[in-house]
Parts: C-alpha cells; structure tokens; sequence
C-alpha cells in the first residue's frame, strides 16, 4: 500500500482502534505470514489457516508463533482438501473468520509481511479484511523468492533458476521441513529472508542455473 491509499484510510478510520495499523511503519520488525485456503483463485479461495511469526532483526521468534484454523467453508471439498490435507473433522474448533483476522491484526500490526508468494495471501486478507472490518490490510510485502531471484541473477545473469521453496531452502543450506502446513512455510520463509538479508549467500552451483 502506498503512502497516499495509507494517509486516505488512516484518516478515514480517526477515533478506530484500527487507525494505528495505517501509521508510519516500525522499522526492523517483520512478520512471516502464510494461509492456507480452499483454492488456488485468490477470487474465490476461503480462509482455512492462517499463521504467522515475528522477524525482529535476525531473530525468528518460533516460539511466539500465531496459528488458528477456521470453521470449515462450504468450499471446502474433496479437491481443496487434497492441497492442504486439512478435513472438515480438523476445523471442528474452528474460529469464525472475523475473529481470526481480529486476533491476526492484533499479532502483525502493521509490520511488514514476509512470505513466498506473500501477494496471493495479501490479497484474500484484503478481501476479507473489507469484508468484516472494512479496510485492507496496510501492510507492505515482501516477497523471498523475489529477493533470492534478483541476488542470484546478479551473479548468473539470464539464467534458469528454481524458485520453488523447497529448491530455495536446499540452495540456501536451510532445513528443510517435514510438513508443508501454514506455519512451517512462514517459519520456513522468515529462515530465507533473514538468510538473504542478514547472512552470506553459499557458493553458486551449475545445478541450480541452465
């Protein structure tokens, strides 16, 4: 969000307690994000996880995390299901998706969020934040495989590079997790933005261009 679409909702919002979220951005403090959703369409996907941890300089606070499931949506079905291996028996608990971004806001703030494909995510909060509490969320993006792309295609310009996360995790000798659910791929992307930015890049193999 720019700084004119966030000076237009922190005015619009004067006397809500969600008029800080459209301030000035802290600087050095993050927030890795990632959803898990019942399809592929960010038009039409409905939230089914959502989880985040916090990034505060070079420190990954895994033990802080944010995690909740939602009640299941009635998209959810035999073929979201086979995305993210979550049935409608393990929302049972679930939260309202209301609250669930109430409590998210809450956690992020206004930090910048980190992700690997963090747009998709963005957008289907945006639309559910202007669903339920009628604003988007102010918060920049930055995506990892972007970040990794641009450092590597300066050493190895025009080449081919495999942006899956898996692939980025190998590369940057980072541990690579044994379940792809929403909070391991946040903790999973914070490790690969704190590596890219904070650390030394391994050396360059010819495995990895074409």
């Amino acid at each position: 969000m720019n700084w004119l679409r966030r000076k237009y909702w922190y005015y619009k919002l004067k006397g809500s307690p969600y008029q800080p979220l459209f301030a000035k951005v802290q600087r050095g403090e993050y927030v890795s994000l990632d959803c898990e959703t019942t399809s592929l369409d960010p038009n039409r996907a409905e939230l089914v996880t959502i989880a985040a941890t916090k990034i505060i300089d070079n420190r990954i606070l895994t033990s802080q995390p944010f995690e909740v499931r939602l009640r299941a949506p009635q998209s959810l079905d035999s073929g979201s299901i086979k995305i993210h291996k979550i049935r409608h028996k393990d929302l049972i608990d679930g939260i309202d998706e209301k609250q669930a971004l109430i409590e998210l806001l809450a956690f992020i703030g206004n930090r910048p969020l980190v992700g690997y494909h963090i747009r998709y995510d963005k957008k289907i909060l945006d639309l559910a934040c202007l669903k339920h509490l009628g604003f988007p969320l102010p918060n920049p993006l930055i995506e990892v495989s972007q970040i990794y792309h641009d450092k590597l295609e300066k050493h190895l310009p025009n080449a081919y590079f495999d942006l899956s996360l898996d692939a980025i995790c190998r590369h940057l000798e980072l541990p690579l997790q044994d379940k792809h659910d929403a909070l391991q791929d946040a903790i999973a992307a914070a490790l690969v933005f704190v590596r890219l930015t904070k650390g030394d890049l391994p050396k360059f193999h010819v495995p990895y261009s074409q």
